[in-house]
């Protein structure tokens, strides 16, 4: 072995222990300080579970669970839209409603704040980063404490349980995909929906949706309208579907198959698939292949849909993400000018609730639809909803522009807490981090800011200061789009069956437990493992194909597989390269693996393994030869071959990060023997 050689794999070596959860101590404070550090390590919090403040609290249970996020909406923003919209003694019809027992009679209502912490600035803090070439690049010490969270991994830690991240969606610190409330919810079979306001593949919408060591992995071709391609600067390249990853936020979005999907950012959908069973095919084409009904910036369309069986619901209902109620302000520098003509917010004539898609009308549609399907009747449903751009217009310093969407999300929570049973229905809302907004008494002099003629007549100076660095145009508005979210704690509300487990300090981690547990869902990692005890496999001769159909693996998010000939010499396999390498489990359906280079006539063994359970399905099968007794290749069109069943050792999963334990005195042996050859390798180069 070459020295280059040997240092390389000794460094590989590390990496894996990394990934596969070497703990990173944090500096403690030294006794003289003034510190009382008295919170867990990074990798006490990394693991599924390891940020929950009320474990120990029980909770209710509900057939259905709604959680309404209103996405940068912190308690600024909320009394900033109440101030301007009603005055400052006014009232919201559904975000003042939801949480207070004298508003709907709900003695079970309760009202909290949560923390919302992060473990990393971006994905260089994990062991899952990447260069500008879209290689994998690992840090071995992944996690990092990180005071102000971002969409993707506040998202991620409500939708799993696990703390993770900035740019991370539904992984862990070291790469693992995490289980989120919709598999675990279509594995119960309980109906699911997802609507938004942004672009269906922004965090908030795609935490539900799929697992991404990349928030921007939009589509197969990176953040794109399909006319080129950015995936590598975009994607880590092992994620993509020709590299034989799991595929982007739009092609896991299909696997995943919620009954509803109503958002925007259709023209994402125009990519052009790159790898797999549809390469060449637009991501549209591939939806109405696979059943869905699509709706494409139609409004009309849109309000139109009607349940179908086997036929989901995808409707986008812009390009890019939905135009605001409100038109823009612009917040400037301090101004005499400003007090003596305050602004009045107007409203926008692109506004999509002008044609019948507000958030609300939205929101109403997603209900009907999930109340329609048997599986929501019978079983019941999960819907999240978000008003996500209170956020983006706070990011602009756009005071009027997140007032109107605030007061759409507002809308969008009073509809559905007029139209729903709180006795069997469990509604939480809350946001995902604060943001730069704030209320003063006079302009600041060291920030910008927009003096608004509130509805009792009196000005109101909202300021924004956090921008990282200065961009405004010729007139003095801010126009950089970069003002910075806040790492404040946030508001959390409840009506309805188990409300009150929100009520004192949590962290968004607690509110996953408290919505799965509502539901019924597997929660732990044990009993998510356990989802996959009854998977099975089968090996199919389909129109002239070898293809392997598993079932049941519904602990799983993602599968590998081996295909190994008579003498054990491996035909082929799927990659393992890293944990979003591998097969994209369809939870709850039916996931197909083509197996090529199937010879006929020979002797294989088919091993496939899902990647957070460990659970194995091993199919022995000969490939029937032409001119035997069997049937000659084609002659079915569904032709089984041979099956397998799960073998439920007590072996956890290599992988398993849902939470599964990994034995330290591997990790120790594998960093000892990674050591030793740095220190060989050092030796030979002197």
């Amino acid at each position: 072995m070459s020295n280059r050689k040997a240092l390389k794999g000794a460094i590989a070596a590390i990496a894996s222990v990394a990934t596969l959860g070497a703990l990173a101590a944090p500096a403690l404070a030294n006794e003289t300080s003034t510190y009382n550090l008295n919170g867990k390590s990074v990798a006490e919090l990394a693991q599924h579970g390891g940020a929950q403040r009320i474990a120990a609290i029980g909770n209710g249970t509900a057939k259905n669970v709604i959680l309404f996020i209103g996405d940068g909406m912190g308690d600024s923003e909320i009394t900033v839209a109440r101030d301007y919209l009603g005055g400052a003694n006014g009232h919201f019809e559904g975000l003042d409603a939801v949480g207070q027992p004298a508003e709907l009679g709900d003695t079970n209502a309760g009202t909290g704040q949560y923390t919302t912490f992060s473990l990393g600035g971006n994905s260089g803090d994990s062991a899952v980063g990447k260069d500008d070439k879209g290689s994998l690049n690992a840090n071995p010490n992944p996690g990092k404490l990180t005071a102000v969270t971002d969409s993707s991994a506040s998202g991620s830690a409500w939708a799993t349980g696990t703390k993770t991240y900035n740019n991370a969606v539904d992984v862990d610190v070291y790469g693992n995909p995490q289980l989120n409330l919709f598999e675990l919810a279509k594995a119960a079979g309980k109906a699911t929906g997802n609507v938004t306001t942004a672009e269906i593949q922004d965090a908030t919408p795609a935490v539900l949706e799929s697992h991404s060591t990349e928030r921007g992995c939009y589509g197969p071709q990176g953040k794109t309208d399909g006319s080129s391609n950015d995936a590598a600067k975009r994607c880590l390249v092992n994620q993509l579907k020709e590299n034989g990853g799991i595929g982007s936020i739009s092609e896991q979005l299909l696997d995943t198959r919620a009954d509803v999907t109503i958002g925007g950012g259709s023209k994402y959908f125009r990519q052009t698939v790159q790898g797999g069973e549809y390469a060449g095919k637009t991501v549209w084409e591939q939806a109405k292949e696979m059943g869905y009904q699509t709706v494409e910036n139609d409004p009309a369309a849109m309000n139109a849909l009607e349940y179908k069986e086997g036929q989901p619901v995808l409707a986008l209902m812009s390009d890019d993400n939905m135009p605001t109620k409100f038109n823009p302000s612009k917040a400037t520098a301090q101004n005499p000018a400003k007090d003596a003509n305050p602004t009045v917010c107007t409203p926008n004539a692109d506004w999509l609730g002008n044609r019948g898609s507000s958030l609300a009308d939205m929101t109403k549609k997603a209900l009907d639809l999930l109340e329609a399907n048997p599986a929501g009747d019978a079983n019941g449903y999960f819907l999240q909803v978000e008003g996500a751009s209170i956020d983006k217009q706070d990011h602009a310093g756009n005071a009027c522009g997140q007032i109107g969407e605030t007061d759409d999300f507002d809308q969008a929570i009073a509809y559905a807490m007029k139209n729903v049973d709180l006795s069997n229905t469990l509604v939480i809302v809350t946001a995902d981090h604060a943001h730069t907004s704030q209320i003063l008494n006079a302009q600041p002099a060291y920030a910008l800011s927009t003096v608004l003629k509130t509805a009792d007549g009196n000005n109101m100076v909202v300021s924004y200061g956090t921008a990282e660095a200065d961009s405004r145009d010729e007139d003095g508005g801010y126009n950089g789009g970069d003002m910075a979210h806040t790492g404040t704690q946030l508001r959390i509300a409840a009506s309805g069956p188990g409300a009150q487990r929100v009520i004192g300090l949590t962290d968004q981690t607690d509110n996953f437990y408290t919505i799965a547990n509502t539901l019924g869902l597997a929660s732990t990692s044990d009993a998510q493992q356990s989802l996959s005890n009854d998977a099975k496999t089968e090996v199919k001769l389909t129109d002239g194909k070898y293809v392997a159909e598993s079932t049941g693996f519904n602990g799983d998010a993602v599968l590998s597989y081996e295909l190994k000939d008579k003498s054990g010499n491996v035909v082929v396999a799927s990659d393992s390269s890293t944990p979003v390498s591998g097969v994209r489990v369809k939870t709850a359906q039916t996931t197909g693996i083509t197996l090529d280079k199937v010879t006929e006539g020979n002797e294989y063994t088919l091993t496939v393994t899902g990647r957070q359970s460990g659970k194995t399905v091993t199919v022995d099968f000969q490939a029937p030869a032409r001119g035997s007794s069997d049937k000659e290749p084609g002659d079915g069109k569904n032709d089984v071959i041979a099956s397998g069943k799960v073998n439920n050792n007590p072996k956890s999963g290599v992988l398993g990060n849902t939470g599964s334990a990994i034995s330290i005195a591997a990790l120790v042996i594998a960093m000892l023997a990674a050591i030793a050859m740095i220190v060989k390798t050092a030796k030979i180069s002197r």
